[in-house]
């Protein structure tokens, strides 16, 4: 019986990916992955920071309509702390330093881009998105240097994955304010 097993063709799996890429099982096995993968933008196949920032977007403008600028600003601070746990948690469970799937640290630091440099028409808005996501997927400078400082797993290796974002969001801030005066 166990050589008919062996000579039988595997099963496909339900759902191909690419290898190393997280599904919707590792999403819901615990509420970092969730929170780490943005509730879902880190699964999707193609430039998931970039589907991360957009979701960060919708967000922040639904937030918004409920939330006072101070309010939004609490929102950001206690995001990041739970980020950095919740990548922490989310990187050493994928065995990688720095996952692409990983984007809630795209999602806190273009919130605080937003926060920043609002009220801005959307014009302004989609600049400040097409800044940011030159800034993080690019690296140029700065971003570069941030994104090398803090590499690995544990509380260094999570603050890592966000410390980039944070220094981006900066670049796109002082581009923004360079623009404005």
């Amino acid at each position: 019986m166990d050589e008919m097993n062996a000579s039988s063709p595997p099963m496909p799996s339900a759902a191909p990916r690419r290898p190393g890429r997280p599904g919707v099982r590792f999403l819901l096995a615990h509420p970092a992955h969730l929170i780490a993968l943005g509730f879902g933008a880190g699964l999707s196949p193609v430039a998931p920071g970039t589907v991360g920032t957009l979701w960060a977007w919708l967000a922040f403008l639904v937030m918004q309509q409920w939330l006072s600028p101070a309010s939004m600003g609490w929102v950001i601070a206690a995001s990041t702390l739970v980020a950095w746990w919740a990548c922490t948690i989310a990187a050493r469970n994928m065995r990688v330093a720095d996952p692409g799937s990983i984007v809630w640290d795209e999602v806190v630091a273009f919130w605080l881009v937003l926060w920043l440099a609002m009220p801005m028409g959307l014009w302004g808005q989609l600049a400040a998105f097409a800044l940011f996501r030159f800034f993080d997927a690019a690296k140029p400078g700065p971003v570069a240097w941030a994104d090398s400082l803090f590499k690995g797993f544990g509380w260094r290796g999570g603050w890592g994955i966000l410390f980039d974002d944070f220094v981006a969001a900066f670049c796109t801030l002082l581009v923004i304010a360079l623009w404005r005066f």
